[in-house]
């Protein structure tokens, strides 16, 4: 394949992503409204569109499939036999096989055809259109639409490249100058046009150069740093304004570089319709799924991430919270449940939520299920507040489900929820009331590129804390801790808080009489202090990964170098407050 011919494949690749996306979506919204005929011809441009690219590049199980779903829309879309439930589900098996086939194309192989008893179940659908003759005075009742020649094929993906590169244009392809215009003949003005296409103001980039772009404004920050910390002691005011102006333009660009990255939530969103009216069918439920904040931009890379804890969520919010239409009828609730997925920004972070008005959670019966299993002892289960019972649902192995379907019961799902969305740097918190419904809540940074963090100091040593995850910081002279249940605690104003000693934790001897200093940090809904020699201040670190020795370790988020050059381990919030509960000096001596 030559290199044009490799360019327009991968536009096609990334046109098709985004298109079966939409479909997922558009399909819902047309089973819900079968003869909305915007519904109906959006759904056809769909399929039509990929079909026009596949066959361009002669992708044939594409263009047999599209062709199919094509027939079926056609007849619905002159009123001859409209859409019923084999016909939709015969188009969603369709979308499913699509994104399979673009899948195998993606990796460089043959796609699979479809199962021959799909595509003529679509044509047997498209059979109960009848033409009739034309007579005098009247017109035919319908018309079949006629067969797909290549070059209608070629005309529709011709199209699709006009919208990606401009009228005439292909990927690589150098524009010719125009030749001067003869002096004998002026060329005319162009006629008006009510349909010309504004170019296009966009353009796509390899996500390649945008890694490569954010990596090297990550070395710049690193500088910038760097000539911060020496500023103050050169003492020149001309090397102030340079650093300073230095430090302004550094800003701007890393926040330039940052937002080429931001891509909408709702590139994921979009396929959450259709996985919701899978799963509604498959466990015999109806659910209507509310999407709200797709706009929400988050870098792509965590765009990416978000999809498949968010899957997990909308899953379980479907199986397990959302009620059978006979016991929503018994509990006075109407019979269509009702999942909401939504997004929105807050500040340097972004909060999207999974919700929906099923039977709630019974902290209680999660209690007793762990108990069962062995994952916790029943006498410190019987210390848990409602609160922390509900969070032991993240832990690998729960489950309160007795039978194991495709969709839950293996005691898998929810600790891979909480273990990707930690490796995210991000958080999630659980909110239950019984009979009332569930709500997940995610919260995670804009980008994890950049991460604005509070340093601290032990000894000689630097570490480095999400400034997201700090409450306050309190400077005080050492004290005898209080202890609660074996638990060090400190009183911070008339409310005991667990104590960590970060000394003690990595398994440093403590230094008598020396002062401490406390910050107060936020995990999930508790809050716990760390006490650390010092606090030098807040920083904009760039994340590295971690040094080989300390991969796997629980407690390290990653690493950077701060702005005197020394490397900074950046510290894992949730590992230490479940790490040095109970005993952080053994904890500590045990890594």
């Amino acid at each position: 394949m030559s290199a044009i011919a490799n360019d327009i494949a991968a536009d096609f690749l990334i046109e098709a992503r985004e298109i079966l996306d939409q479909l997922g979506e558009q399909m819902v919204a047309l089973e819900h409204a079968p003869t909305d005929r915007d519904a109906l011809n959006a759904v056809f441009r769909g399929f039509h569109t990929i079909k026009g690219g596949a066959g361009f590049l002669d992708f044939g199980p594409m263009v047999e499939v599209c062709h199919a779903v094509e027939d079926r829309l056609n007849v619905a879309r002159d009123g001859t036999v409209p859409m019923d439930a084999d016909a939709f589900d015969g188009a969603q098996q369709s979308l499913d096989l699509l994104i399979d086939m673009l899948a195998a194309v993606s990796n460089g192989e043959e796609p699979e055809h479809a199962p021959p008893a799909l595509l003529q179940s679509l044509r047997d659908g498209a059979k109960g259109f009848v033409t009739q003759m034309p007579t005098i005075g009247a017109k035919p009742v319908a018309k079949p639409a006629p067969a797909a020649t290549d070059g209608d094929i070629e005309a529709e993906f011709e199209a699709m490249l006009d919208q990606l590169h401009g009228a005439g244009g292909v990927p690589g392809a150098v524009p010719m100058p125009a030749a001067a215009p003869s002096p004998a003949r002026q060329p005319k003005a162009p006629a008006a046009n009510a349909h010309a296409k504004a170019e296009d103001p966009t353009v796509r980039v390899d996500v390649r150069r945008l890694d490569a772009m954010v990596d090297l404004v990550g070395e710049l920050v690193l500088a910038r740093n760097r000539l911060k910390t020496i500023r103050p002691r050169l003492r020149d005011e001309d090397l102030d304004r340079a650093v300073t102006a230095l430090d302004v333009a550094t800003s701007r660009l890393q926040s330039a570089v940052m937002m080429v990255r931001m891509q909408p939530v709702g590139r994921v969103f979009a396929r959450f319709p259709k996985l919701a009216r899978d799963v509604a069918r498959q466990v015999k439920k109806s659910v209507e799924l509310e999407i709200v904040g797709a706009e929400t931009e988050l870098d792509r890379n965590l765009v990416e991430a978000l999809a498949d804890p968010l899957v997990h969520l909308v899953r379980n919010a479907i199986d397990h919270g959302i009620e059978s239409p006979e016991a929503r009828r018994a509990a006075a609730k109407p019979e269509q449940g009702t999942v909401r997925l939504s997004a929105q920004q807050e500040g340097d972070h972004v909060s999207i939520e999974v919700s929906d008005d099923g039977a709630g959670i019974d902290p209680e019966k999660i209690r007793r299920s762990a108990i069962k299993k062995g994952l916790i002892d029943s006498d410190v289960a019987a210390r848990l507040t409602s609160d922390e019972c509900l969070n032991l649902i993240f832990m690998a192995g729960f489950s309160t489900r007795s039978e194991v379907s495709d969709l839950s019961g293996r005691g898998v799902g929810m600790d891979v929820v909480q273990s990707k969305i930690r490796e995210l740097s991000g958080q999630v918190q659980i909110h239950s009331e019984v009979g009332r419904g569930t709500r997940f809540a995610i919260r995670v940074p804009l980008t994890l590129a950049i991460l604005p963090t509070l340093l601290i100091e032990l000894d000689d040593d630097v570490y480095a804390l999400p400034l997201v995850r700090v409450v306050e910081v309190l400077a005080h002279e050492r004290v005898e801790p209080l202890w609660v249940d074996g638990q060090r605690m400190l009183d911070l104003r008339d409310q005991p808080l667990p104590l960590i000693d970060l000394r003690a934790w990595l398994g440093l001897p403590p230094v008598p009489g020396a002062t401490t200093t406390c910050v107060v940090l936020q995990s999930g809904d508790s809050r716990f202090c760390l006490t650390v020699d010092r606090v030098r201040g807040r920083e904009e670190v760039v994340i590295k990964a971690l040094p080989r020795t300390l991969r796997g370790l629980a407690g390290y988020a990653g690493a950077s170098l701060v702005g005197d050059g020394r490397m900074a381990l950046i510290l894992d919030v949730d590992a230490l407050l479940r790490t040095g509960l109970r005993g952080s000096s053994s904890a500590g001596r045990d890594r």
